[in-house]
């Protein structure tokens, strides 16, 4: 199956994560729980190392390669924001974006 086929459309808070206040952080977006189970689900196969995954990724007219990675504290996936796509897309920390993932394989 091409997973380029099967789009996951989702609305979701863009926020900092920072595993200890001396770091400086990522800022992400957490997908939507059922939407982490199903693709968990039917794609762990294609996880690597510390649950990463490998995505498409879309917001706006903006699209990218990057990985999602599964957050077991949160029981979902984490994806992160390049700065370069938050600029060219105008999205802040507290902004709610609506996107597109396809996995790759």
């Amino acid at each position: 199956m091409d997973n380029k086929e099967v789009e996951y459309k989702f609305s979701a808070k863009v926020y900092h994560y920072s595993s200890s206040p001396e770091m400086v952080g990522w800022t992400m977006v957490s997908l939507p729980k059922e939407l982490s189970a199903a693709i968990r689900n039917n794609f762990k196969s294609l996880e690597e190392g510390w649950g990463r995954m490998k995505v498409t990724a879309k917001i706006g007219k903006s699209e990218w390669q990057t990985a999602i990675w599964f957050d077991t504290k949160q029981d979902t996936y984490l994806l992160p924001l390049k700065a370069a796509i938050r600029k060219k897309e105008k999205i802040e920390t507290g902004s709610d974006v609506t996107m597109s993932i396809w996995l790759v394989e």
